[in-house]
């Protein structure tokens, strides 16, 4: 029996009963106000010890017991019977809430020795303990009890992003140091307490329960909160003595012992830089932000963005939110990496581009009275009917140079669709594709195949042309487009109808292998011979001009040794329409 209970032969409460045939059994921390000490089994239950029960457990310590024996017990429910504390049973832990616990809790008599462990509102551990005479641990989920917050000092990581401060109760503040795992070491090698909080100015904790505490098996471990979600988050509770011995051993702080929670810190906003330049480079090396990170975009609405670790260098990525990119989360760490591109920083994180839609470029059909002209026009409008992109037109404009800018002018995006009148367009191209704003300002040229020679690459092609190259290119090389930073791209946009006339034929194939015949690299070359032998019904129609015309365009070389100057020539309109009156008997077509 427990220390502090006894038998008791009743003899003032139950008399002749007690001194007869049974006793009291009674524990001195149990009330018995009003309890029947007369009660008296009926016959058959004269062989039972009976037992009752107390709001804690069925059997409360009180039993009435038959002299001569017993091979049962009978437990009461007929009357229930109250316990008083029992406080020299109970260690209590420092940082608990006395105040929410009751401490009238007692074990069930019945039970082996046992030290019964109570938990908190976090855990199964961390309340207070009842020792019951024994060294194995039960754990007791019947009540348990509250941690008290305050208890842990705090220690806040300033990112240098103008909230350092806000956190209620913090003893120290240290600036982030690179990496996360740098950063908690210093903390460690600094620090007193056995345990601390690690909070981040990055994160609101205007919610978070600092009472928490980790089971007592997992004391040891770097415990990581998520931040918006992401499991590699900015809070921690780290165990010092043992973070300290262990730290210095790895290279990683994810190779550590760590208990990823899955309650959330949310991180305060990111900055986001509104802008109006054509990409990313321009804005990250122009404009500056606080913080490690900042959303830059140039479109309106910006709600939803991914959390990105600042674990380590690695893991603070350049996220691009868009196909285009036109929204994108840039580290700061990546500044002074970026050159040309985005893509000089090496940590991209491609993954997150279905989270916003780029603006759709406006489409600029160009026209210069070409007779099949009117036919493209309708099916391009045809083709794009149920698209969100805009459709312009640009007609009669002479020289190149002039015509590029005018379509330029009438683009209300950045970069637009340049589909040239020549050009039937491809039914399935997709008018959602956009440029890559994590490259400087550049021209697209996609592919066109030509039914004439069988050729299929950037001639007569669709571009997508920056406007504001457009506009500051004064035609300084023989090819307007290539004057500029340019990048192909595979995609067939159409077919080159090109011999609906004599006219027609003859300057498109004169001008394209000047650029040919200037040019010495393999597939140039291999081009400039289909070009020069090439073309489909020969003796029929139109086609036999596109082999004179490249002809005519090898000769012009030749003979100005491929001047520059001269070859500047077929630029303007009026010396091309003579040089192919003179050497073809040529008129352009109305």
């Amino acid at each position: 029996m427990f220390a502090h209970e006894q038998a008791v032969d009743s003899i003032d409460q139950a008399k002749t009963l007690s001194r007869t045939r049974y006793f009291w059994w009674i524990n001195y921390l149990t009330d018995y106000t009003d309890f029947d000490f007369l009660y008296e089994p009926v016959p058959w239950e004269s062989h039972q010890r009976h037992a009752w029960p107390s709001q804690w457990q069925k059997d409360s310590g009180t039993y009435l017991v038959p002299k001569q024996g017993y091979t049962e017990t009978n437990y009461r429910t007929d009357w229930s019977l109250t316990r008083y504390y029992n406080l020299p049973a109970w260690t209590i832990p420092t940082g608990f809430d006395v105040t929410t616990f009751d401490f009238s809790w007692h074990p069930d008599p019945t039970d082996p020795p046992y030290t019964y462990q109570f938990g908190t509102q976090h855990q199964r551990t961390g309340g207070p303990q009842y020792y019951n005479g024994g060294t194995d641990l039960k754990f007791v989920d019947q009540i348990r009890g509250c941690a008290r917050s305050g208890t842990v000092p705090v220690i806040e990581i300033d990112h240098l992003d103008g909230n350092a401060g806000q956190v209620p109760g913090v003893v120290k503040t240290v600036r982030y140091f690179d990496n996360y795992k740098d950063t908690l070491t210093r903390i460690a090698n600094n620090v007193d307490a056995e345990y601390v909080w690690i909070v981040s100015s990055v994160c609101d904790y205007t919610n978070f329960d600092f009472s928490w505490h980790p089971e007592q098996w997992q004391n040891t471990m770097l415990h990581v909160f998520a931040s918006d979600g992401e499991k590699f988050g900015d809070t921690f509770y780290m165990h010092v003595p043992t973070f300290r011995l262990r730290s210095e051993r790895i290279q990683l702080l994810d190779w550590y012992d760590i208990n990823f929670m899955d309650i959330n810190v949310p991180r305060r906003p990111l900055p986001i830089v509104c802008h109006a330049f054509d990409t990313q480079v321009e804005a990250v090396k122009t404009l500056d932000w606080v913080g490690p990170l900042a959303v830059f975009t140039n479109e309106d609405s910006i709600t939803e963005i991914p959390t990105v670790p600042l674990w380590r260098e690695k893991t603070k990525t350049v996220v691009p939110l868009s196909e285009g990119a036109s929204t994108c989360i840039v580290p700061k760490v990546a500044v002074p990496y970026i050159q040309r591109q985005l893509y000089d920083y090496p940590n991209i994180l491609r993954t997150q581009r279905h989270m916003y839609t780029d603006t759709p470029l406006d489409i600029v059909f160009i026209d210069n009275g070409e007779p099949n002209a009117e036919e493209n026009w309708a099916f391009l409008n045809i083709t794009t009917a149920n698209n969100n992109n805009r459709i312009h037109r640009s007609s009669g404009v002479t020289g190149r140079v002039a015509a590029y800018q005018a379509a330029a002018r009438l683009s209300t995006t950045p970069w637009f669709f340049a589909v040239f009148a020549k050009l039937r367009v491809n039914a399935s191209f997709d008018w959602s594709w956009q440029p890559d704003r994590l490259q400087e300002p550049k021209h697209y040229i996609f592919h066109a195949f030509n039914p004439v020679n069988g050729l299929e690459y950037g001639h007569q092609a669709m571009i997508a042309y920056n406007k504001k190259l457009v506009l500051n290119n004064t035609g300084q090389g023989l090819d307007f487009t290539l004057d500029d930073a340019h990048e192909v791209v595979p995609i067939r946009s159409g077919t080159a109808e090109y011999d609906y006339s004599a006219w027609m034929a003859w300057r498109t194939a004169f001008r394209e292998v000047l650029k040919l015949r200037a040019s010495s690299d393999v597939e140039s070359q291999y081009r400039l011979r289909k070009w020069l032998t090439t073309a489909r019904d020969k003796d029929n129609g139109y086609s036999k001009y596109s082999i004179y015309g490249a002809e005519d365009a090898v000769e012009y070389y030749d003979s100005v040794a491929g001047d520059f100057a001269e070859l500047k020539k077929s630029y303007d309109w009026a010396w091309l329409s003579s040089y192919a009156l003179i050497k073809r008997n040529l008129t352009p077509d109305n």
